[in-house]
C-alpha cells in the first residue's frame, strides 16, 4: 500500500560529468527537488541507463564532509560513495546524497563525537554521550525524492538495514539489499566491527571499485 507522505517534486535536473581522483569518470545527471518535509537541499544523481527489465540500484548516501571530501579513514563514507557511483552507473539508477552529516547529528557535533571516541567511546556510545541518538538518520526525505523520481520498487545498495526497514515502512518497495564492498583500515576497523555489533550492518567482502 502507497504511504500517505507529501509529494515532492523535481526543481531542476542538469548534466553532471563526474571525475574522481583515482581517475574514473563517469556522465551523470543532479536532480534537485522542492517540497522535502525537513527543508533542507537534498540531491539525487542518475548514473548509467535504467533497463525497464530491472528494477534501479540506489544508494541512498549521507553526507560525511570528513570522508566524501578530505578523504578522512576514521570512516568508509569516501569508499562507499565513489564504489556506488560506479556499481550505480554500470546498471542503472539513482545515488541519493542526503545532507545529514554525523548520523542526523551535524558537522561540528560529529567532530565533538570524534574527541569522545578518541577518549575510548566507540560511534554510537560517543552520539549518546552527548545526547544524541545513536543513529538520528531519517529517510522520509528519501522516499520523497525516489517517488518524485517515478520510483516505487529499488534494489537497495546498502549494509544498513534500518534503510531498508525505514524505506518499506513509508511504501518503498526494497527487492534487495545489496551490500557493499568492506573499506577496512587500521583507522576504522573499530569503527567498522561497531558498525557491524551494533547496528546489524551486513558486510560481504566483494571487490572494490577499478581504478
Amino acid at each position: 500500500m502507497r504511504h500517505r507522505l507529501a509529494a515532492a517534486a523535481i526543481r531542476t535536473e542538469v548534466p553532471l560529468p563526474l571525475a574522481f581522483a583515482d581517475g574514473y569518470r563517469v556522465e551523470g545527471r543532479v536532480i534537485s527537488f522542492t517540497g522535502l518535509i525537513d527543508g533542507r537541499e537534498h540531491i539525487a544523481v542518475a548514473l548509467g541507463a535504467v533497463d525497464a527489465a530491472r528494477d534501479p540500484l540506489v544508494r541512498i548516501h549521507s553526507e560525511c564532509l570528513t570522508g566524501d571530501v578530505l578523504g578522512s579513514e576514521r570512516c568508509d563514507c569516501g569508499p562507499q560513495l565513489r564504489e556506488a557511483v560506479e556499481r550505480i552507473a554500470e546498471v542503472g539508477g539513482h545515488l541519493l546524497y542526503l545532507r545529514q552529516e554525523g548520523r542526523g547529528i551535524g558537522l561540528s557535533a560529529k567532530l565533538d563525537a570524534y574527541a569522545l571516541q578518541d577518549a575510548g567511546l566507540d560511534t554510537y556510545e560517543a552520539n549518546e554521550a552527548l545526547g544524541f541518538e545513536a543513529d538520528a538518520r531519517d529517510y522520509t526525505v528519501a522516499v520523497q525524492m525516489l517517488r518524485a523520481l517515478g520510483l516505487e520498487r529499488v534494489s537497495l545498495l546498502s549494509n544498513n538495514p534500518d534503510k531498508a526497514a525505514q524505506l518499506e515502512r513509508l511504501g518503498i518497495r526494497v527487492v534487495e539489499q545489496v551490500p557493499t564492498a568492506v573499506h577496512r583500515s587500521p583507522a576504522n576497523a573499530r569503527y567498522l566491527a561497531t558498525k557491524a555489533a551494533r547496528g546489524a550492518h551486513r558486510f560481504a567482502p566483494i571487490a572494490p571499485p577499478r581504478p
